[in-house]
């Protein structure tokens, strides 16, 4: 099954461009319908903590929103306007709800979602917002590293396995990406007390991946300092692999 909506998840300027273009790369690729979002967020007031809230503070919170709404809407236009592929701008208000929950109800929809990676200077709240979409949208998401500006996104993929049901749900999902003759790595690391029937659980995904014209590698490796995490990113970078897809918990 093709990607044919993707919506892409516009919350701050210094990460928007690298939304967009990765954006852009799946939709020219899948000829898919583009959605940019941005969530226009309500005020918090927290009944814990005595103090007033002028009007003031109101408008100016309100004018500041709109601002950044406008910029990243310029942000899109820039990477969709002179597109052949569909796009779509949705500005919505959260009012009484989280960010997160209008994203997840728009992403629902959608056959993938695109965010903007929570980096090492990334605060707690875009952190919280990924994180929640994640795990309540029920859609595969793409988190987009900082400054991605590349010419070719989920040709090749790099699969981390271990057998668990997040690993099954990442590994099928990245089957929305590929297409006939990509490349899918799939990567187990072994802590020496594996069962070997993992062994044949492996197998048995891999010629599943090439049952779809995906060319198909398995590597199995030990388990070994500083960690699973590391592993993955090496085994990316030896295979020329432009996307990781794992499961994000658990």
């Amino acid at each position: 099954m093709a990607i044919k909506t993707i919506l892409a998840c516009l919350s701050a300027d210094t990460d928007a461009d690298a939304v967009m273009s990765a954006a852009g790369v799946l939709a020219r690729r899948h000829d898919a319908h583009v959605i940019g979002i941005h969530v226009l967020e309500a005020l918090r007031i927290y009944p814990g903590i005595a103090m007033h809230i002028t009007d003031s503070v109101h408008v100016s919170f309100q004018k500041a929103q709109i601002k950044q709404a406008d910029e990243l809407k310029e942000v899109f236009d820039k990477h969709t306007h002179a597109e052949d592929f569909v796009s779509e701008w949705r500005l919505v208000r959260s009012q009484a709800d989280l960010a997160a929950t209008r994203i997840v109800e728009s992403g629902r929809c959608a056959d993938v979602i695109l965010m903007a990676s929570a980096g090492e200077d990334a605060d707690g709240g875009h952190v919280r917002l990924t994180e929640a979409v994640i795990r309540e949208a029920g859609r595969p998401v793409v988190v987009v590293p900082a400054g991605f500006d590349a010419d070719a996104l989920g040709r090749s993929v790099l699969i981390g396995w271990n057998g668990t049901h997040e690993a099954a749900r990442a590994a099928h999902d990245s089957l929305t990406i590929l297409q006939d003759g990509d490349m899918a790595h799939i990567l187990r690391v072994n802590d020496n007390n594996t069962p070997s029937d993992d062994d044949t659980i492996s197998n048995d995904l891999a010629a599943a991946f090439a049952r779809h014209g995906i060319e198909t590698t398995l590597t199995t490796k030990v388990w070994e300092s500083p960690g699973v995490a590391a592993a993955l990113n090496r085994e990316a970078f030896e295979k020329g692999a432009d996307m990781i897809a794992v499961g994000a918990f658990g």
